[in-house]
This record gives structure tokens, sequence and C-alpha cells, in this order.
């Protein structure tokens, strides 16, 4: 064969084999950066996600809220950003205060109005501001709840959410006041009502002794008066001039009528002194040859079965000096009225 021919054809190969390869090549590299769009970088993007590299995306995990930078007003805008950041993927929004997404994001608007990154950042992240300043409301944290509020109106002033958790906020306070003022009116109504029992105390205890000392009065004149009954019932029993000589008769073997020589006088009922209660009772009586009362029955009273035992109790005590005949002590009958009076 022919060397010539061979070269030729060799050369020919040579020249075929080269557009082959570069078209392979070019096929290659678009299959390379058609995987890094279509499917490294969503994957990236969304690892990124879930790692809380968007801003407005917060993490679902809390970490420990970082310490507030110390001259937030010296921060570049670069540092602002990164702590907002932070900030968002700390799920600090609105809290604490001065240390929070939102507050971060409005100071780069202050100097950088319009920066699209804070501007974008602020609409993403209001409602979910806006949840975190209702659920402040729900729990009552109404100073707090009120600085949110105010830092959701820096952001978008003319959103008509702020206007609903104005309105929430001033009702929970509203309700919170009234539940309180229900509360100081219970208050007092109990202090009341425990004041006016220990009055109601204090006034029947000063009663009860009022009337336990207008009873001991009562009861003491009831004792001096029968004292003094007594004491005159006494005097009254004194043997007269009549009896001596009866006796004098009587040792000469003479007739006579009994004496009285002791008067024992009836003990006031007690029941009678606190019912303030005047009578009399008559009673009928034998006096035995030796001078004692005997067979002492009740005749009469007024009223009735209120002095009775008293009375009997009494007269039953006398001492007579018994009637005699012919000089002899004989029994006799005797009736009295025995009067019971309080003055």
């Amino acid at each position: 064969m022919d060397t010539r021919y061979l070269r030729h054809a060799r050369r020919h190969a040579r020249g075929a084999v080269q557009p082959s390869a570069i078209a392979i090549i070019a096929v290659v590299a678009v299959l390379a950066a058609a995987s890094w769009f279509l499917i490294i970088k969503p994957h990236q993007d969304l690892v990124d996600q879930e790692a809380g590299a968007h801003p407005s995306t917060p993490v679902t995990a809390a970490k420990a809220a970082a310490a507030a930078p110390v001259n937030v007003a010296a921060m570049s805008m670069n540092q602002l950003l990164s702590e907002a950041r932070r900030a968002v993927n700390e799920q600090r929004l609105l809290a604490p205060a001065g240390n929070n997404a939102f507050e971060f994001y409005l100071k780069v608007l202050e100097k950088q109005p319009g920066n699209q990154v804070a501007t974008d950042a602020l609409r993403e992240t209001f409602p979910v501001g806006a949840s975190l300043a209702e659920q402040a409301i729900n729990q009552r944290d109404f100073n707090d709840a009120q600085r949110q509020i105010d830092l959701l109106a820096k952001a978008d002033p003319a959103n008509y959410t702020l206007t609903i958790l104005r309105s929430k906020l001033d009702a929970q306070r509203k309700l919170q006041d009234r539940e309180q003022q229900l509360a100081s009116d219970k208050e007092k109504q109990a202090q009341l009502a425990a004041q006016k029992a220990a009055d109601k105390v204090e006034a029947d205890r000063q009663a009860a002794e009022a009337q336990q000392k207008a009873l001991a009065e009562q009861q003491r004149a009831a004792q001096q008066r029968v004292a003094q009954q007594q004491a005159e019932a006494s005097r009254q029993a004194q043997p007269p001039a009549a009896t001596q000589a009866a006796s004098n008769e009587s040792a000469a073997g003479g007739t006579h009528g009994a004496v009285l020589v002791r008067n024992v006088s009836p003990r006031y009922p007690t029941t009678a002194v606190r019912a303030n209660q005047e009578g009399w009772v008559e009673v009928s009586f034998t006096i035995t040859p030796e001078g004692n009362v005997d067979d002492v029955k009740v005749v009469d009273a007024e009223p009735r079965h209120v002095f009775d035992r008293a009375a009997v109790e009494a007269v039953s005590r006398w001492k007579y000096q018994p009637a005699t005949q012919d000089g002899s002590p004989v029994a006799s009958q005797d009736k009295r009225r025995i009067v019971f009076k309080l003055n």
C-alpha cells in the first residue's frame, strides 16, 4: 500500500475527531451549568432558608438572645443588616427593646432611606410582628405591647392592622381597669361587711353587759327591800306588853290565845323579782302546844302559785307562845295574810 495514502488518511481522521470532542465538552458544560442552577443552587437556598439565612424566615428553634450591641448609632450599614438578620434568626423581631430586628432595620432606613433590603424585610416580617404584638396584648403586657405597636407603626404607618391592634389594646386596658375596679369594690364590700359584723358583735356585747348590770341592780334593790321587810317584821314580832301580861297570867294559871314571838320574813322569789311582780298569800295553820307552826295551808293568793311556796316556808318557821287553857298549853288555829311588795 502506498505510504503516502496512509499518512493522508490519518491526518483526515484527526481532523474529523477534533470537532466532535469540542461538541462533547460543550454538552458537559451545559449539563453542569443546568445542574448548578436547577439542583445544587435550589438545594443550597433551601439549606440557607432552613438555617435562617433569609431575613423573612425565622428559625423554628429559638436561640438564646445575643447581647445588645453597645453603640448601635455607630454601627455601619452592613453591621446593622447583619445584626438584623441575626435577630430574625433568633426570633427577636420586636423584643427585647434595643436588640430586635425591627429596630435594626429601622436604623438602616434612618441611615439610608429607601434601603431595599430593610424595606423588604420589614414588609415581610410585619405580619409576624403584628402577631407578636397581639400576643403581648393577650398576655396583658400592655407597656411592651404599646412599644411593639409603635415599632410596627414606624415600619408601616398606614397598615390597617395597627388600628385593630390599638383598638384591642385599648379594650384590654379598659377591661383590666373594670376588673380591678370590681375587685376593689368587692374588697371594700367585704371590709364593710366585716366592720358591720364587728360593730354588731360589740353592740350585742354592750347590750348584754347593760342588761346584766340592770338585772344585778334590780336584784340588789329587791334584796334591800326584802331585808327591810324582814327587819320590819322582826320589830313587829317582838312580844308587846300584852304578851308579857299573858305570860304572867299563864303563870298564874289563866287562859289566853297564842302569841307570835318570832317572825321569819319570806324569801322573795327570784322569778317574781325579775318579772317585777307583787302580791299576797293568805294561809291558815295550826299552832302546837309547843309553840311550833304545823299544817300550813294556802287559803287564797294573788297571783296564784307565785308566792305560795315562799309564804308557806316562812310561816312554817314562825314561833309562838302557845295558847293556854287553865294554865296548860293547848293547840290553836290562826290565819295570816303574807304580803309581797317590792317597795
